[in-house]
């Protein structure tokens, strides 16, 4: 079973946006952080200060990735050709997790992870439980037989607030991961800085 490690509520109200575009997220009513001292006054940020800011948001919004992970999913975004800031988004948008959540197979980040974690999801007719695997333009993900039954896909499935992206083919339990998108494509609630990410990595 997947383990959060963060409440997602209070990373919301940390940044002080609604990150995933919940109808229940607390900042919709409470825009202050966490805790005793969540309402008093916000001193300027520093450049580090937006730039950790700017990290700690997009690596919260993928859920449970660890520092580890994160920094390993930035060195391989330097490596290949291109635009850094970029590819990081298209990395992070090709993880198994992410397709299943974009595709509407879960109704979170977290129930997304889970739903791999324990074996419901098929890659290409195979079982994948490795949360972030890394699916290619092409391949076919779906949700298996006894998942289908599930109340949360079920629900995933009904939801309003968040469209299928057109990088994503879905089609009832079915879905085939198009192409890598770009940062404009991925449908962020909030305004993501990957280009701050960068920075931060690289000073």
């Amino acid at each position: 079973m997947s383990k959060r490690t963060n409440a997602k509520y209070k990373l919301d109200r940390r940044m002080g946006e609604n990150i995933w575009g919940r109808p229940k997220s607390p900042v919709n009513k409470r825009e202050y952080g966490p805790g005793q001292h969540g309402q008093r006054r916000k001193g300027k940020l520093s450049d580090f200060g937006v730039q950790l800011r700017a990290k700690q948001k997009l690596k919260g919004y993928y859920g449970d990735v660890t520092e580890k992970q994160f920094r390993k999913v930035y060195a391989e975004a330097v490596r290949v050709k291109g635009n850094t800031a970029e590819n990081l988004i298209g990395l992070l948008e090709q993880r198994l997790a992410m397709v299943v959540y974009r595709a509407k197979f879960a109704p979170t980040v977290w129930s997304a992870r889970q739903l791999v974690n324990h074996g419901h999801i098929l890659v290409n007719g195979r079982r994948t439980n490795i949360a972030s695997a890394r699916v290619k333009p092409g391949d076919v993900v779906e949700v298996g037989a006894k998942g289908r039954e599930m109340v949360l896909v079920l629900e995933a499935q009904a939801l309003s607030e968040r469209d299928v992206p057109e990088y994503v083919q879905a089609d009832g339990f079915k879905a085939t991961y198009v192409r890598v998108p770009t940062l404009d494509e991925v449908p962020y609630p909030v305004k993501m800085e990957p280009n701050l990410v960068v920075e931060f990595y690289s000073r």
